[in-house]
C-alpha cells in the first residue's frame, strides 16, 4: 500500500515541476495521506484478511470437533459492507459456534459487537442465531442454545452492529481533502494561464482489438461491432486480461489473482457474475465468445466457427 501511494505521488510530482509555487501545496497533503491509515480499517477497526482467518479457523474448529478433519473450508464472502459469512455444507454442533467463534474474533483482534445468524443454503431462511452479547454475559443463554439445528447446508453469517470511531483522523482526512482540492484547483487555474500544448498532441486512446470489438482499458470503453458501451473497472480488468490472451484457457485461480488479487479476500462467485456480464456486453459480435471448462475456467475464442 505504502509503494503504491509513493508511485502516485512520484506521477503527480513530476507534472507540478514546472509550476514551483504549487510545490509546498502538493507535498504536505499526500505527506499526510501516507500516514493515515487505510479507511477501511478506520471504520471497521480490523482488515478483511483478519476477518478472513478468524471465520476460517472457526469453522476448522467446528469440523474438528465433529470428526470432519479433512472437508475443503469454502472462501469467506464479504456479502455487505459489515457482514461475513462462510459456506457449511458438513453438519456442526450449534452449541459450540459461539464460543468458538469469540474465541477466534479475540486472537485477531476483532472487537466489534455482531450478530450471527445461521441461514439455509437454498432459501436463505434463518434457522438460529444469536447476538455477542449472549456470549460476553456469563449469565446468559445464547439465543437458541439446545435447538435443534436442520439438516443440509448452511451458512454462517456474522453482521457487525457498530463502528469504530475514527477520532482525530477524521480532521486530519478532512484537511487532506480540503489541501489537496487547493492543490488541484491552483492547478487548473495555473494551467488555463499557461497553455502551451497544441490541441493536436492530445495522446490517442489505445485499442486492444479482438474480434470485431475493441477495448479503451484507460476509459473502460469496449467499442463491440457498431455499439459502444461503458464498463466498469472490474469488467474493463477481467475483459482485458481476456483480450490479452485470446483462445487460451485461463484458469480460475489465475483470474483471480490477476484480477480480484487486492481485494485481500475471494468474493463468492464474482468470476461466473462478471462473466455472464462480460457475455451480455460481447454479445453484438459473433466473432468473440467466452467458453467455460467446467472446474477449470474461461477461455475467450475468437473467430470461433458457425
Amino acid at each position: 500500500m505504502l509503494k503504491k501511494r509513493l508511485d502516485i505521488f512520484r506521477g503527480m510530482l513530476s507534472g507540478f515541476l514546472e509550476n514551483r509555487n504549487l510545490l509546498p501545496l502538493l507535498v504536505l497533503p499526500f505527506l499526510a495521506w501516507m500516514v493515515i491509515p487505510d479507511g477501511e480499517r478506520d471504520t471497521l477497526g480490523f482488515s478483511p484478511e483478519n476477518m478472513n482467518l478468524a471465520l476460517r479457523r472457526t469453522a476448522d474448529r467446528l469440523l474438528r470437533e465433529s470428526g470432519d478433519s479433512t472437508s475443503r473450508i469454502p472462501s469467506v464472502e464479504q456479502t455487505g459492507e459489515t457482514t461475513w459469512r462462510l459456506r457449511m455444507e458438513r453438519p456442526f454442533d450449534y452449541k459450540r459456534l459461539p464460543a468458538l467463534l469469540q474465541a477466534s474474533l479475540d486472537m485477531h483482534g476483532i472487537t466489534q459487537p455482531y450478530e450471527v445468524r445461521v441461514r439455509q443454503c437454498i432459501s436463505s431462511v434463518i434457522d438460529l442465531g444469536y447476538h455477542q452479547r449472549d456470549v460476553l454475559d456469563t449469565n446468559a443463554v445464547v439465543a437458541c442454545d439446545g435447538r435443534e439445528m436442520p439438516n443440509g447446508c448452511h451458512y454462517i453469517e456474522v453482521a457487525f452492529t457498530g463502528t469504530k470511531k475514527a477520532g482525530n483522523y477524521f480532521l486530519v482526512k478532512a484537511g487532506v481533502i480540503a489541501m489537496a482540492l487547493l492543490v488541484l484547483a491552483g492547478f487548473w487555474y495555473n494551467g488555463r494561464q499557461h497553455k502551451t500544448m497544441p490541441a493536436s498532441n492530445t495522446q490517442e486512446p489505445h485499442w486492444l482489438v479482438f474480434g470485431n470489438s475493441q477495448l479503451d482499458a484507460d476509459n473502460q470503453i469496449l467499442q463491440c461491432s457498431e455499439l459502444r458501451q461503458n464498463l466498469t473497472f472490474r469488467e474493463t480488468k477481467l475483459l482485458q486480461l481476456f483480450a490479452a490472451n485470446p483462445d487460451k484457457l485461463l484458469e480460475r485461480d489465475f483470474i483471480l489473482q490477476e484480477v480480484w488479487a487486492n481485494e485481500g479476500i475471494l468474493v463468492g462467485r464474482s468470476i461466473d457474475v462478471f462473466v455472464s456480464r462480460l457475455r451480455k456486453k460481447l454479445q453484438t459480435d459473433p466473432t468473440v465468445t467466452i467458453s467455460v471448462v467446467h472446474g477449470v475456467g474461461y477461455r475467450l475464442e475468437v473467430n470461433k466457427p458457425a
